[in-house]
């Protein structure tokens, strides 16, 4: 193959109006347990000074995750894994299997690019009118991804609407993240539902099983971590 022949090869964002953007904002979740009391972690953390939440695992007593938010992803085995490889983290016993990381990405339709990529995210995760989460990662399946565009479009459509209608009501609010080779068990987004109550969060992934993506084109999706925001660093 000649020069001429090779691919050009384009990372960047793109919204609409032909915006471009090289930035975007990395999300991480660690789950652990054997948490007796929460307090030395909400101290480490406002010591730290990183963007962070602090949940309480809803299904262990003794539970707590942490989400760190960050647009460089070398922060997450630098200064995040120093923080968690420390005292009081350090005495935690960790759940990978919970652990989720994921970037923000564009559709090729966002009327304003970094809004959508950094500024939204934070204000969604970071909020503290809406304490409960739930977070879980998912994989489609082949034959969505063998479907034409205008197909993919009609599909995510009809999920957009309903999460668009859920915030609208200040029911429920997302962030998406891409994960495709981030996650060690092949998934390609991780979702974050955040809101005042968590009875609308499951409202809300109950009506999408009836979608036609969830139903027909999702191959996997979960494990589920339910927690209620102890501490959430000030939105910058």
């Amino acid at each position: 193959m000649s020069s001429s022949d090779t691919p050009k090869i384009d990372v960047r964002e793109r919204g609409a109006q032909q915006q471009t953007s090289e930035r975007r904002l990395y999300m991480q979740l660690h789950a652990f347990g054997g948490c007796l009391d929460p307090k030395p972690l909400v101290r480490a953390l406002e010591s730290s000074r990183i963007e962070a939440v602090l949940y309480q695992d809803t299904n262990d007593p003794r539970g707590v995750g942490v989400l760190a938010l960050h647009e460089d992803p070398v922060f997450f085995v630098h200064g995040l894994r120093e923080l968690l490889n420390a005292e009081p983290f350090a005495g935690l016993a960790p759940k990978p299997e919970l652990t989720m990381f994921g970037r923000t990405y564009s559709s090729g339709f966002e009327q304003d690019l970094d809004e959508w990529l950094l500024r939204r995210p934070r204000r969604t995760a970071l909020n503290p009118a809406w304490p409960w989460a739930v977070w879980y990662p998912l994989r489609r399946t082949g034959a969505f991804a063998r479907l034409s565009g205008e197909e993919q479009g009609k599909i995510i459509r009809e999920h957009s609407v309903l999460g668009h209608a859920y915030g609208d009501a200040d029911l429920a609010h997302d962030v998406r993240l891409a994960c495709h080779g981030l996650d060690v068990h092949d998934n390609d987004f991780v979702i974050g539902l955040v809101g005042k109550d968590l009875h609308p969060l499951s409202h809300l992934i109950q009506t999408m099983r009836k979608t036609v993506q969830t139903a027909q084109y999702i191959q996997t999706l979960g494990p589920f971590f339910v927690g209620h925001a102890l501490w959430q660093s000030p939105l910058r």
